[in-house]
This record gives C-alpha cells, structure tokens and sequence, in this order.
C-alpha cells in the first residue's frame, strides 16, 4: 500500500468537515526541494510575533486571501459559516453580535444599545485597531486581506478587556517593495427569488522609489439584491393586546383606526450595497526601520429589513421570506480608519508602535408598529384610555424608531520583543485607548396629537421637552418631534491604559516551553446624558392624574452614579511540548473579562400585597470574568500532507452581564442590565486538512459545546423602602425567575458545528482547471440564556460548489451557494413586539472572472 492510499483511508477514518483556511501547494514531488504537494505554511500573529500557526499554542482558525476567494466569501456572513465555534445574533449587516464557544446570552434589540448595551465580549480586529461597538458588529469587507485570523478563548492579556471570549482579526495586505502588481475580481450572481448580485475588486501595488518606497490601493463595490417582500397586511387593534388586558379589561374602543400598509408594499425591499477604498503607504527607512501608514473607508448601505415574520402584523401565517411593515426601514453604516505603524530594532530588540483612530457613523430607522401590542402602546395611541375610558379615539398604530450612532476610538500601543531565537524571549507592551460613543435613539409611537400648537387642552399630550441641560454630555438638544414618545441621548467614554508583559523560557530548548503573561488595566467607563419621554404629560378632561405637566424629562446622569472604575490583572500561562519536530501539545490557562455597564436610572418594580414595589433596577453592573483551562494538539503527518489539530476544553464564566427585557414580567418597560449569573461551558474542537492525492484537498472541522447555568440566582428583594422588613435580601417569588433553572443553556450555542469541503485541480493543455463541493451543519440552539422570549432555532445544513479553469493571469468560475436553497432563522427575537427570523439569503448562482499581473520594477 503505497502513501497516498493510507493517507486516503486516514482522512476518511476521520474526515469531521471544516476549513482551516490553508492555502494548497503544487503537484507532488517526492523530492525535499519541491515539497510543493504538501500543505503550505501560513504565518501569524496571534501571540504578537510572527510564527507558523501550527507553532502557536492556542486553538486558532485563519482564512487566508486565497481562501476567502476560493469560497467567494467577503462579508461576515459569509465566512462565519465556515468556522465552527463562532456565532452570530444579528438582524441585519453590522447589526449584530459574535459569540465564540457559545458564551453568549443573548441579543437584544439592536435600538438604543449604543447608550446602553454590555460591551462585546469578542474583539473585533481591523490590523491593530479594536473596532468593537455594543450589538453592532463592524462588518469589514474582506477586499484584498492577507488573512483572517480567529482566536479562540480569553485573550485578555495580548488585547485587553474587549477579547473575554476571543478575536478576530482583519489582517490587511500590506505594500510591497520592488513590486508591481494587481488584480482585477468581477462578479455577477442571482439570488433565488429576488434581485441579481453583481461586485467589482480592483487592487494596485506600485513601487514609487527603489527598495524605499511602495503604495498599494483596493476599491470594491459590491451591490447585493433584496430578498424579502413586504406582503398587504393590516393592523386591527385586539382585545389580547397587553394595554388593552391590563387597563380596559380586554375592551378595544369602537372608534380605533385600523392601517395597512398598501402604500409600502414591494417586493426584494431589501438590497444591500458595500462600497469602501483602502489605501496603505509603506516607507523603508533603512534595513531595521519601516514606517506604515493606512487610510480606510466603507460605506455600508442597506434598506429594508433583513428579517422575516412567520406571521403578519395581525397574526395571519404569511409565505417564507415576507414582513409586514408600515413605515421606511434602512440602515446608513460608514467608518474611516487612520492606522500608523512604525517597526523598528534597537539592537537585538524589536520594536512596534501602533496608533489609530476609527470614526464610525450610523444613521438607521425600522417599522415599530407592532409595539402598540405592548403595555403601553395604546396608552401613547388612545387618548384617555389610562383614565379608564374605552371611548377613545384611538389614533394610528404606525410608528417606527430612529437612531443615531457615532463612535470615535483612538488606540495607541508600543511593544518590544527579544529575538525569536533566544532560549528566554519577552515580549512588554503599553496600551492606551480612549473610546466613545454618542448615541440619539427616538422612539416615535406616539400619535395621541400634541395639546399645542393644535389648541387641544385635553385628550392630549404635553410635546417631549429638550434634553435636561444639566445632564450634560448630550447629542441633540432640540425639542423631537410629534411622534417621539420616548428617547435616548448619551455618551459614553471608555478610556483604558494597560500594561502587559508576556515571557516564554525553553525548560528544554525546542522541546518544551513554558509562557506566563498578565496585564495590568485601569478603565475608566464614565456616561452622561438624559432619557427622556411623554408618559404622565396626557391630560384629559375628567382627571388630572396624568396631568398637566410642564416637563417630559425622564431623568439624566448627572442625578446618578455615571461613572465607574476597573483596576487589577488579567493573566495567562501555557506549557508548550514538542513532542516531535511535527506534533506539538500544550496546556493554556487564560482568563478575560469587559468593562463595566450602566442601566437608565433606577425605577422599582414587581409589587408586593401590601402594593410596595419589591426590586430596583441597580444603577450599574459589573465587569463579568472568564477563565479557560484547555489542552490542545496540533499535528503535520504523513510528510506535512496532513495536519490535524484540535482542543478540549472548560471555560468558567462567572457573574455574567445578562441583558433582560422583560415588561409583561414586571422587570420595567427598558432593557436591565445585570449580573448574577455562573455558566460553565465543555467542548472539544477539531481541524483536519490534507492533501489526498495530487490534485485533491480536504479540509474539515467541527466543535461540539456543553453550556450549562452552574448556580441559582433569583431576583431579590431590594428596595431600601422595604429595609428591615422580613423579605428584605430574600428571593421574590411573585414572579418567574427570568434566569431560568440550573442547567439552562447558553444561547447562540449549538452543540454541533461542523464544516467541510473538498477541492480538485488538475492540468488540462495550458488550463488548469479545478472543482470545488462544501457542505456547513449547525445544530439547533437557543435565541436567549435567559427563559424571557426564548426560541428554539433548528438546526440546518447547505451546501455550495464551484467549478472554474484557470489559464495565464485569467480565470473564470461558475459558483453555487446554498445550493438547497434552505432557509431556516440564524436569530429570532421578539425585540420588535412580533417574531422575527433572521433568514440566510437564499440559493445564490453566479460567474465570476479575474485578471492578475505582477512584475519586478
């Protein structure tokens, strides 16, 4: 039996299905100087040096530039699904969370979470730029990238707070000297059901000066069409509505106009459009100095909505891939990037600086109109309806929200590093962040008219008044308009310095290393601002209970703590054996953790029998902690024809920052941020490539987690008005415990992931030719941790598949993705008051064509 047949009947034994991202060499030869079959070595920079990811020991996923091409992957969803152990919970491009190892809890609406949302715990890279913004995910366009590299588990000590439960990391292709090259990628598909696809790439190297001075430059545009129709539905207001049950006794007044939305009805009202420019400078002073420096922009455009509703807007079942909606939906996303590295040696010792600065805008608006089914829709929609009336009017149900995002992050770090070789290396650095966030969300469902200037002195509401000037630090300080019954204005300032040390040291020279590392951090999470609504300025001729009033203010930070402070260390050790030149073992222990949080104000709920609300929202949560104790391997065998690398792992997550929404439970009508919560989450993940016959290569993957809730926390009773008394501290038990039972499941956290794909090249004449076939599996998993609107999402498989030949610098292919044409939801919330699915898009087939040309100067 010769090699290749055993290699064969290896990868079949155990063949699990994945991608782990490396690039494939040449024909076979037998000889050590033209290795050029087996599997070619990428290099990272995981641990902040450069080395061969099969040296690094940490459990690490990275998608080279040639892959992301070979799997037509450009944006996060469409590269996620390649990688087992990483997640999403999103409602749209760059609306969203990623979760790695299914430590999450779930999302929450996207709206008003710049003011208010729990940080991310998985950093989000742009080179050496964080990038992280709470439930809005950067979604950098993959346009002439050298890789993307996936770090699994806490890397707290190498990136700091924002990286608890791992990082991805864009890795740009940077300018090169000497060099003239570039490349031409153009693209057009259709989309099952919708509109077609079509997207350009142009990239450019050109040496200015010799062996000084090179410039490289990417474009891309890439329009993506719309797949989801808005459908004819009407809103009819029904005695089941929460307002309605609670003060009207299932009554709804005979006078309540009914809407439809015939005037927004289209189909494919979804179309997506990336549009960005990356330009990068590179300048060699002399042998050990070179200085980088790099301009980003993207624009981000999209209308519509990216969800589906299994059920209209008045509960009929409507067909897969359809929404009812009644107002403009869109989302205008754009940021700029200015990065400067210097890289330089002072002796034997490296050294890199790092400065950035990110400017992220948003600006998005969705349909709402199915909140008037909440608790007080109909108190904002039908006047006098809180006074006990059913007479009504009850005005219009179409509403929407607004909101406006700005984030502006400055980061500089400078690292020094011993020589790679030295049998003790360190590696020292000092960081310095200053993030904000500037966050103006309008809720706009009041349509109760105005007392003024319409002459109304009843049944009518006082306009919501500007943001308390006292409150400092705000956005907008205009009076909103008619319609805005409730709104967000704040900012947030996140400002972190850090200092951290890591140091490897070889107890046997290239056998066995031992590493420790900590960070020291001291973050500073300060907030200003005011929220403000309408509720209590509705006057009506037989009460004044609701009025009159003069003021709309909610309440503002400068009446509350709006500041607080992390300080302490976050370490990391590894036990590093080579047990040959091509099998390497480790033991990691990590730890990570994210900052701090606020809630709006501190209203008490969830009465008692005597009528004295029982619990208070706390004014802050804490920092939650992650530790990680993993064993992993990584292998070369059969004559670096087949590498196998996997871990098993414990990860520890403790006092977790929950986000609940929970208004039909008593917890409030905004989104509470606590802690309480301990999870321990088991898992074991593999990765398999190989390179089978001359022109065949496999790639596999596949994790499988075990999340489960270790403690038993509960709401307690703590409201200082019930101080001294006997349930004072004690568990209330008037209402559901929102956290669940012991042993609930973390969301977004599918027991079984699993990826593969298989790809065949051969030489035809002057063509070569190859073919391509993957599959993606992820079992079912759960929208929320907590038991408040939890869904059980199904599982689901797809498939996709290309075929292509190559000649001289052209190449052509015909491409399939989701070739079944599945649709099953990624995420389902209720965050919108009705139930949504967000959907993956449906069956794309396409062709695609591409130039390259490259040459010395």
């Amino acid at each position: 039996m010769n090699s290749n047949q055993k290699l064969s009947y290896a990868i079949a034994a155990i063949l699990s299905g994945g991608v782990n991202g490396l690039a494939h060499a040449g024909p076979a030869t037998d000889t050590a100087a033209e290795a050029s079959d087996t599997i070619a070595e990428i290099t990272v920079t995981a641990q902040r040096r450069t080395e061969s990811l099969q040296d690094v020991p940490i459990s690490i996923q990275a998608l080279t530039g040639q892959t992301l091409s070979q799997l037509n992957a450009a944006t996060l969803e469409d590269y996620v699904k390649y990688l087992p152990n990483v997640s999403t919970a999103t409602i749209g491009p760059g609306n969203g969370n990623i979760y790695m190892r299914g430590l999450s809890v779930g999302a929450l609406a996207v709206q008003g979470e710049g003011s208010v949302g729990g940080w991310p715990n998985v950093a989000l890279y742009l080179d050496e730029q964080s990038t992280q913004l709470p439930s809005r995910n950067l979604d950098v366009y993959a346009a002439d990238l050298e890789r993307i590299e996936v770090l699994e588990g806490p890397q707290g000590t190498l990136f700091g707070a924002g990286a608890q439960a791992g990082v991805i990391r864009y890795i740009t292709n940077k300018p090169k000297l000497n060099v003239t090259e570039g490349n031409v990628d153009a693209s057009y598909s259709s989309t099952s059901g919708g509109n077609p696809n079509s997207a350009v790439t142009a990239v450019i190297n050109l040496p200015l000066v010799q062996d000084k001075l090179a410039v490289r430059a990417v474009i891309y545009s890439d329009s993506r069409g719309g797949y989801i129709n808005n459908v004819p539905g009407t809103f009819t207001r029904m005695p089941t509505d929460l307002g309605f049950q609670t003060y009207t006794k299932g009554v709804v007044p005979n006078n309540s106009v009914v809407i439809n939305n015939n005037n927004s009805v289209a189909n494919d009202i979804n179309p997506l459009t990336y549009k960005g420019v990356r330009a990068s400078a590179l300048y060699q002073i002399n042998d050990d100095w070179n200085v980088l420096l790099a301009q980003t922009y993207q624009q981000l455009h999209a209308d519509g909505v990216f969800y589906e509703m299994p059920k209209s807007s008045d509960f009929q079942p409507l067909p897969p891939l359809s929404v009812t909606l009644f107002n403009p939906s869109y989302d205008r996303d754009e940021f700029s990037n200015t990065a400067l590295t210097v890289n330089g040696k002072v002796n034997d010792y490296k050294l890199v600086y790092t400065g950035a600065f990110l400017s992220r805008h948003v600006n998005q608006a969705q349909d709402y109109t199915n909140y008037a089914r909440g608790l007080y829709g109909s108190y904002y929609q039908c006047a006098g309806i809180f006074a006990g009336s059913t007479k009504g009017p009850c005005y219009s149900p179409s509403t929407s929200w607004t909101e406006w995002v700005k984030n502006d992050h400055l980061s500089q770090e400078l690292r020094a590093s011993t020589p790679d070789e030295w049998r003790l290396r360190a590696l020292a650095g000092v960081y310095w962040e200053r993030q904000q966030v500037y966050d103006d969300t309008e809720w706009q469902y009041k349509t109760v008219p105005d007392c003024s200037p319409t002459g109304l002195t009843s049944n009518c509401y006082l306009p919501v008044q500007p943001i308390d000037p006292s409150a400092g630090g705000y956005n907008n300080p205009n009076v909103r308009n008619s319609n805005t019954a409730f709104f967000d204005d704040f900012q947030r300032t996140l400002t972190q310095t850090a200092v951290y040390l890591s140091v490897d040291f070889d107890l046997i020279p290239k056998v066995l290393t031992l590493t420790g590392g900590t960070r020291y951090f001291d973050i500073d999470n300060h907030q200003t601002g005011d929220y403000s609504f309408s509720f209590g300025c509705y006057q009506t001729k037989t009460t004044t209970y609701f009025g009159p009033c003069t003021t709309a203010d909610g309440g503002n930070f400068a009446n509350q703590p709006n500041r607080v402070a992390a300080v302490g260390f976050k370490s990391r050790g590894n036990l590093t054996w080579h047990v040959t030149n091509d099998i390497l073992a480790y033991y990691t222990w990590s730890q990570g953790f994210r900052p701090e949080g606020f809630n709006r104000g501190s209203g008490c709920h969830i009465p008692n029998a005597a009528g004295v609300d029982q619990w208070c929202v706390p004014y802050t949560y804490n920092s939650d902690t992650l530790t990680n104790n993993e064993i992993g391997w990584k292998t070369e065998l059969f004559n670096h024809r087949m590498q196998f690398n996997g871990a098993v792992y414990q990860e520890v997550w403790d006092d977790v920052q929950t986000g609940i929404f929970d208004p039909q439970g008593g917890l409030g009508n905004l989104t509470v941020g606590l802690n309480g919560p301990n999870y321990k989450v088991k898992g074991v993940e593999i990765q398999l490539v190989g390179r089978v016959t001359e022109g065949l290569t496999l790639q596999g993957s596949a994790a499988w987690n075990s999340s489960n809730l270790t403690n038993s926390p509960s709401l307690l009773v703590n409201n200082p008005a019930l101080k001294g008394t006997p349930s004072y501290g004690k568990p209330i038990t008037s209402v559901p415990n929102p956290y669940g039972a012991i042993d609930t499941s973390l969301a977004n956290s599918p027991p079984l992931q699993a990826n593969g794909r298989a790809r065949y090249e051969w030489a035809f004449n002057d063509c070569r030719p190859y073919a391509q076939a993957g599959f993606q599996h992820q079992a079912h998993s759960y929208s929320q941790a907590t038991v408040v609107n939890r869904f059980d999402m199904a599982g689901w498989t797809t498939y996709d598949a290309a075929l292509g030949v190559a000649k001289d610098q052209w190449s052509a292919e015909f491409f399939g993705q989701n070739l079944t044409d599945v649709n099953k939801s990624l995420f389902t919330s209720y965050a919108q008051f009705v139930v949504t699915e967000t959907p993956m898009r449906p069956r794309v087939m396409g062709v695609r064509f591409s130039y390259k040309f490259s040459g010395a100067q």
